[in-house]
């Protein structure tokens, strides 16, 4: 089109004049970003505007995107500035496509009052609120049916947009469709509810907004509340249920911006309330509230824009190798015991807990307006199995809620803050935000004259311990804030994060999971998964001295030392003050220092060795603490996240608990396991009933004693059952489902070499199988008898109908066939986002943990290969292995094997563990390099 003609058209769409505000902390003006009047008049001056746009407008974008990321980089909490830079580089992409396609591509000389066409932005887009890659949501306004002229209109500007490779997502409907769909779709009613009128009829967008307010927000308040929340805890039960997992969704996850979102959404509904200043001038939040608000938006908004900043694009899960960039990104650099990205995702996880916080405020606000149902006090108190209890002289109940009567008895005498909590507790009534408000503006009255009181400490042990409900009223203490107000060890924890694949939780929120647990326990809610555990609470155990144990346990964490021993000194200081007797403070502070060593005893050290129940005996000390340390044991793994605990653990731990409480009634010698290997031989025979005595004299005989104590009888009856088919080119394989431990069985027969433990690991590894623990046994004729458990990548046994392929791949890697050393280097990269993990490498010996063995313990970071990479060093070290042990934490991997020297001896030497120990650094070097790519 030629431009004279364009005289006669509607004006273009322009950047706002120069005295509109710009971003002062990017340094940018919105021409700076982008200016759409410029652009189209360049672009009108082509004799062919299609090609010019595409590359005018390319340039354009390209170049406001990298101004943009530029001055982010150096400002990057300036959130609130970088979205509303990014609203307008995208506002302005549309407003230009469009003038191109309605003034250049399809003018309309004399428009008819049919060919009005308005561009409206719905949802995030027409809030103003913008990531650098987000959806752009278009709504295209037409006053009735759409005419041919608007349909190009249409089209021409959305391929224009597609073809900047835009996300876009756009609807064309006239203002009665658009209506209509609200009234029946909550989603559309939402997305209508923030739009913004962008170019062309602004009348058509005005109609809109006048009847969607008369026409249908009016008088349906209460149906639109009920539908968000129920929508928001749909969201929330999706995402993990939880403010505090590892890898949070910045928008969807609770305590996220989707949250904020939702509040927004309520209050312009309800109060067509524009902003969160909105909400103080009615009194729903106050001042600081209100900046609470806002810092929480402000800091949520710099990580989504990170994200896709550094993803090139619409990114919204913070995962592990993410957090790492983000957190530099931000700012956050390493602390002694805390690294930068765990301090990064302490900060976000503080600011999730305050968007849980404003939203049960802004919630009460509203079923104080009967917009909202209110609880239902009855059924709390059926669900809690408590009576109706009257509530006491100081306390009303306001809409349902448990309110004070005066707020200042919280000031006269800050021990009330606990009586509150613990009448709430006990009538089952939830407390009333306004009395929340008032513990959490007044924390600063909890010092040391409060801390040090009996009866406080008196109220606090019974809400934690001996209350009806004590995960309520510990998790409601801590997201007041006056957990870590009341015990200034356990603020330290709070919202920290242990950057790892193994937790699934930030540290307090682990603490308050494991006292769930117990609680479970306690309640007989965990008799058939947990039925160890539950023998021992039901028949008697101080649950006292367990609750605060676990409280405890790792209290001493993000600091530079041991936190066991950190967090033991901690109780030592705490428990005398909590009103503990002097036995119980002993006890809580001998669990907190060796909380760990029931797990590493079971999960990296060989139960059939009888040092190792005898120095686990020597430890413990005695029946009552095993007991203790069993429960808080099981309680602390099944904290750690679902899908941890497994029958594998659960065994293992079952295995330990009775080997280690014959030794301390002096049921069984701990230095003498000849009785258990005459036990285990009469079994066998037992279940070989054909077989003649002189044969089952011999079979015996062929074994050492460690074949018959570090089997159960099922494994030993498959080895020698297979024994049979190998040959000296050809090993016996079976594989067998193995329920009890959560894996599957594979066992091994064939004449004894040298490095044969490490190339059946190598073909395991090759298979694509996880190794969970190891046998290797010889007889007395040459003959190897090896066991390994494995795993699929799910940690799941393998599914029968995988079993033939999963044997034919390992025996061809044992007959030689495959070349393992160079095949596994192949399979063992390392996913990208888990690359940023930190696992330093120690390597130890112990010759003090077996009788005959010594011990070599491997820790370094996890990889597919590494068992191999090990065993095939410690063979070409002239080590034998007799047995593996393999524990992992996530992305951390914990190999024990119990070895001897070629002379059958125990490695004593100095000299050979420093040589020894050098290759399997070297190797697990590269091993991590090939790995990283």
């Amino acid at each position: 089109m030629a431009p004279h003609a364009q005289s006669t058209l509607p004006p273009a769409a322009s950047a706002p004049p120069e005295a509109e505000p710009d971003w002062p902390t990017l340094g940018l003006s919105r021409r700076d970003v982008l200016d759409p009047g410029a652009l189209f008049a360049e672009i009108a001056t082509a004799d062919d505007p299609r090609p010019t746009a595409r590359k005018i407008l390319r340039a354009a974008l390209k170049d406001g995107r990298a101004k943009l990321a530029e001055r982010v980089a150096a400002a990057p909490l300036a959130s609130g500035e970088a979205a509303a830079a990014y609203t307008h580089l995208a506002d302005g992409m549309v407003t230009t496509a469009f003038d191109i396609a309605r003034r250049l591509l399809h003018p309309a000389h004399a428009p008819t009052r049919g060919e009005r066409l308005a561009v409206v932005l719905v949802g995030g887009s027409g809030r103003g609120e913008m990531a650098p890659y987000s959806d752009i949501d278009l709504l295209f306004l037409t006053p009735w049916k759409t005419t041919p002229w608007a349909e190009s209109v249409i089209e021409s500007t959305l391929y224009i947009l597609w073809d900047l490779k835009l996300k876009l997502g756009h609807s064309v409907r006239t203002v009665d469709e658009c209506l209509r769909q609200a009234r029946g779709d909550m989603t559309i009613r939402t997305a209508l509810l923030e739009h913004r009128h962008l170019a062309g009829a602004a009348p058509l967008t005005e109609e809109l907004s006048s009847r969607l307010w008369s026409e249908v927000i009016a008088r349906t308040g209460p149906d639109f509340v009920e539908a968000k929340l129920e929508e928001r805890d749909q969201r929330h039960r999706r995402t993990g249920g939880t403010r505090f997992l590892v890898e949070p969704n910045v928008k969807e996850s609770k305590g996220g911006l989707r949250d904020l979102q939702t509040l927004y959404w309520i209050a312009k509904y309800v109060e067509r309330a524009r902003s969160v200043e909105d909400l103080v001038a009615r009194g729903v939040f106050d001042a600081a509230e209100m900046k609470i608000f806002q810092e929480a938006e402000a800091f949520l908004w710099a990580v989504r824009i990170q994200l896709h900043l550094l993803a090139g694009r619409a990114v919204e899960v913070l995962s592990f190798d993410m957090q790492v960039e983000v957190a530099a990104a931000l700012g956050f650099d390493d602390a002694p015991g805390l690294r930068g990205v765990e301090r990064f995702m302490q900060t976000y996880f503080s600011h999730a807990r305050h968007v849980g916080a404003l939203t049960r405020i802004f919630l009460t606000d509203l079923e104080a307006q009967h917009v909202k149902k209110r609880p239902s006090i009855r059924r709390t108190l059926q669900r809690l199995g408590l009576g109706t209890e009257r509530v006491g002289d100081a306390y009303r109940v306001v809409n349902g809620r448990l309110d004070l009567v005066d707020a200042k008895v919280l000031t006269s005498d800050p021990i009330n803050m606990l009586r509150y909590l613990e009448e709430g507790v006990r009538t089952g009534i939830l407390l009333h935000p306004n009395g929340m408000r008032q513990i959490a503006l007044n924390l600063d009255l909890i010092d040391d004259r409060i801390r040090a009181d009996p009866e406080a400490n008196e109220i606090f042990v019974r809400l934690v311990h001996e209350s009806a409900d004590p995960v309520r009223a510990l998790r409601r203490m801590h997201e007041l804030g006056l957990l870590g107000a009341f015990l200034p060890p356990f603020g330290r924890i709070t919202a920290m994060m242990q950057y790892n694949m193994y937790h699934r939780y930030t540290v307090d929120e682990h603490t308050i999971q494991c006292i769930h647990e117990l609680n479970k326990i306690v309640a007989g809610r965990r008799r058939e998964v947990l039925p160890l555990a539950s023998q021992i609470v039901e028949k008697g155990v101080n649950l006292r001295v367990l609750s605060i144990a676990l409280l405890f346990h790792d209290i001493g964490k993000g600091r530079a030392e041991d936190h066991s021993i950190v967090g033991a000194d901690i109780a030592e200081e705490l428990c005398p003050r909590l009103g503990l007797l002097p036995e119980e403070c002993e006890a809580v502070v001998w669990l907190v220092r060796n909380h760990l060593v029931m797990s590493d005893t079971a999960q990296k050290r060989d139960l059939a060795d009888a040092r190792t129940i005898a120095d686990f005996a020597s430890l413990v000390g005695s029946p009552t603490r095993l007991r203790l340390l069993l429960v808080l044991t099981v309680c602390d793994i099944r904290g750690v996240g679902p899908g941890v605990w497994n029958n594998w653990k659960a065994q293992l731990f079952r295995h330990l608990y009775r080997l280690t409480l014959e030794v301390l009634t002096g049921t069984v010698d701990p230095r003498s396991m000849r009785q258990r290997v005459g036990e285990a031989k009469t079994a066998f025979r037992q279940a070989l009933p054909d077989w003649s005595t002189e044969a089952l004299d011999t079979e015996c005989a062929r074994h050492y004693d460690a074949f018959w104590l570090g089997l159960d009888l099922d494994t030993q009856l498959s080895l020698i059952e297979i024994q049979g088919a190998s040959t000296s080119d050809e090993p016996a394989i079976r594989l067998d489902l193995d329920a009890g431990r959560d894996a599957t069985r594979a066992v091994f027969a064939m004449p004894d070499h040298p490095g044969l433990f490490a190339r059946i690991a190598g073909a395991l590894a090759l298979s694509g199988a996880n190794v969970v623990d190891a046998r290797s046994y010889t007889t007395s004729d040459g003959m190897a008898t090896d066991v390994f458990w494995i795993q699929d990548d799910a940690g799941q046994p393998y599914e029968k109908a995988r079993l033939f392929r999963l044997r034919a791949t390992i025996a061809k890697a044992l007959a030689g066939e495959v070349i393992v050393r160079d095949a596994v280097a192949g399979k063992d990269r390392l996913p990208r986002r888990e690359r940023e993990f930190q696992v330093p490498t120690e390597i130890l010996f112990d010759n003090t943990g077996s009788e005959i063995f010594t011990v070599i313990e491997v820790s370094t970071r996890d990889r597919p290969g590494l068992l191999y990479d090990l065993a095939r060093t410690l063979t070409r070290s002239g080590i034998s292995i007799s047995s593996a042990i393999i524990a992992t934490y996530g992305e951390e991997a914990v190999d024990s094997f119990y070895v001897k020297d070629i002379f059958g001896l125990k490695v004593i030497s100095p000299q050979k563990q420093a040589q020894i120990r050098a290759r399997l650094a070297e190797a697990i070097a590269r091993g991590a390099a090939r790995a990283e790519g």
